[in-house]
């Protein structure tokens, strides 16, 4: 998510407050920054540190809305009986050959647009789905579909796990994983063309936790696991793993906007 996260955020902020200026509650902001250890890119072996931001708004006493740590950044837009819908975006970071130690092509910073949907039972329960088209990068399509189970107590702590099965187009697979006749003259590698379909499989876990109505920590943990045309890959075979894991923690601060 990256920067797009605080763009998103401030339009969600924007889009909040007007729907609120006949309310005197006002709302409060949570924001958040720390530091996470992530693949260098789909498929690879290696881990590099990248910052962490969160942010979370909540209208007047109400408590912040869950949101899972590998959720794309997401404006609702319809919000009715648990159900609700809008868009979404995501920052997916770029590949070099010297992050793979070969050269297999890289992959340029892709901005994913798209949208997402999702359905909370309770305060217990999660469904949600995202899809989301690559820009400017691999140019493909990508998408989830998961499912969490809460634990909270309002705002004083929050735990969430859940699965997750992840699904992209060809052009996003071939991006990552395929192997072109030329890539396959230069490495040595066999020449590989994927198709579309699930490329992973993942489960993901989030908590925070406040030690009082201003500060507070997060992080999560997230495993991840290739499969199918993905987990075929000579790219991953090769010089990567299938195992793919990532984690983060950081420090909140919460504050209230006047209305």
């Amino acid at each position: 998510m990256k920067c797009l996260l605080i763009a998103s955020a401030a339009a969600m902020l924007s889009s909040t407050t007007a729907q609120a200026q006949d309310s005197t509650a006002g709302h409060r902001v949570r924001v958040g920054l720390g530091a996470k250890v992530q693949p260098e890119y789909i498929g690879a072996d290696s881990s590099e540190i990248a910052p962490l931001f969160h942010i979370n708004i909540a209208r007047g006493t109400n408590q912040f809305r869950f949101g899972a740590p590998d959720d794309s950044a997401g404006i609702s837009v319809v919000s009715k009986n648990g159900f609700s819908f809008g868009p979404a975006a995501n920052l997916a970071s770029s590949r070099k050959d010297s992050d793979v130690g070969a050269p297999v092509g890289k992959v340029k910073t892709t901005l994913e647009a798209g949208a997402f949907a999702q359905y909370e039972a309770n305060d217990s329960w999660r469904v949600r789905g995202e899809l989301l088209k690559g820009l400017g990068g691999h140019d493909g399509l990508v998408g989830s579909v998961g499912a969490d189970k809460i634990w909270r107590d309002g705002d004083k702590y929050v735990f969430s796990i859940g699965p997750r099965v992840l699904f992209s187009d060809s052009k996003y697979q071939r991006a990552y994983f395929g192997v072109s006749p030329a890539a396959a003259v230069a490495t040595g590698l066999p020449a590989y063309r994927p198709s579309g379909g699930v490329h992973a499989l993942a489960v993901a876990s989030g908590l925070s936790y406040q030690f009082n109505d201003r500060f507070g920590m997060f992080g999560f943990g997230r495993y991840e696991r290739l499969v199918g045309d993905a987990a075929r890959s000579p790219i991953v075979r090769e010089f990567g793993s299938r195992n793919q894991l990532s984690a983060g923690i950081g420090l909140n601060y919460t504050f209230n906007v006047s209305i």
